[in-house]
């Protein structure tokens, strides 16, 4: 495994708000204020809706709720413009498939980075992000910030992330997350928790946890180039168990500002090397800070 180039930084030019306009995602855009105020970059928000269907109505009654549907429209691109006044910044409202036209604006825009709520479903044990927002994070080719309901990371604090956890797991799109959790750590002076989980031993397996933990730690601190340390601090944990508790466990214990993890892609199988979505998903859901996810 290589050691992640320390002069890669990070520049964010165009940033991507998702929104459904929901209390959540109202939360979210103030992070999304905050990293364009902190990077200069421009702020292209948009909330696609469905396709307005007024097949139940009445015909003649079709004008009226298409005259509603784009006063609302006009409506949600104006408090869009408020919210991202003091940035430069486009407000779209757009009907259409979700994800289709999120990544038209992904590539159109350039989008460095894509910024959306998200919020829990079904109870503490069944944590879902909905089909759309998984969708984003499995398939956008850049990386994609999210901030749960119970993030109390303040926008501030995540912007100046003085303190970085990333979640190791050896796979492509862990070593992608690497590269971007060093970057960040050069641009803003952080200090990078590397944790790797290993999972209870089952049933038949030879090999016992504890002897894992030494390889592993080995292949950690390959993840940071020696230069590093010129310009931030790196610590490296093993831990034991179920890797969203023991995640989110270290995260909160270091009062980490930021977790960076790698996740695998819509047409990627689940296999050894990567963060499977049920702990991605709790990972994101339960987390008191935001994340950012990137795919191989």
């Amino acid at each position: 495994m290589k050691a992640m180039e320390a002069r890669t930084r990070v520049s964010l030019q165009n940033i991507l708000f998702a929104t459904d306009v929901s209390p959540v995602a109202e939360n979210a855009a103030l992070y999304a204020l905050e990293f364009a105020r902190s990077y200069n970059a421009k702020v292209h928000a948009v909330h696609v809706k469905p396709v307005e269907i007024y097949g139940a109505a009445p015909p003649e009654s079709w004008p009226i709720l298409r005259d509603a549907t784009q006063a609302l429209a006009e409506q949600q691109a104006a408090d869009l413009d408020r919210t991202f006044a003091g940035v430069e910044h486009e407000a779209t409202v757009a009907e259409g498939d979700i994800w289709d036209l999120v990544a038209e604006y992904i590539e159109k825009d350039h989008t460095d980075l894509v910024v959306m709520g998200t919020h829990g479903r079904n109870g503490v044990e069944k944590l879902l992000l909905g089909s759309v927002a998984e969708n984003v994070l499995r398939r956008a080719t850049c990386p994609v910030l999210t901030v749960g309901p119970n993030v109390r990371v303040s926008p501030e604090r995540a912007v100046a992330m003085k303190r970085i956890l990333l979640a190791a797991s050896f796979s492509p799109a862990s070593d992608a997350a690497a590269a971007y959790a060093v970057s960040l750590a050069q641009e803003n002076q952080a200090l990078i928790d590397i944790v790797h989980v290993i999972q209870p031993q089952k049933a038949g397996e030879i090999v016992h946890p504890s002897d894992l933990a030494a390889g592993c730690l080995n292949r950690m601190r390959s993840l940071v180039p020696p230069e590093a340390n010129l310009w931030c601090e790196s610590h490296v944990l093993v831990e034991m168990g179920e890797p969203a508790e023991q995640i989110l466990k270290v995260a909160k214990a270091r009062r980490t500002d930021l977790i960076v993890l790698g996740v695998k892609s819509a047409d990627t199988f689940t296999g050894a090397g990567h963060i499977p979505w049920t702990t991605a998903h709790k990972i994101i859901a339960r987390s008191e800070s935001p994340v950012v996810t990137l795919r191989e």
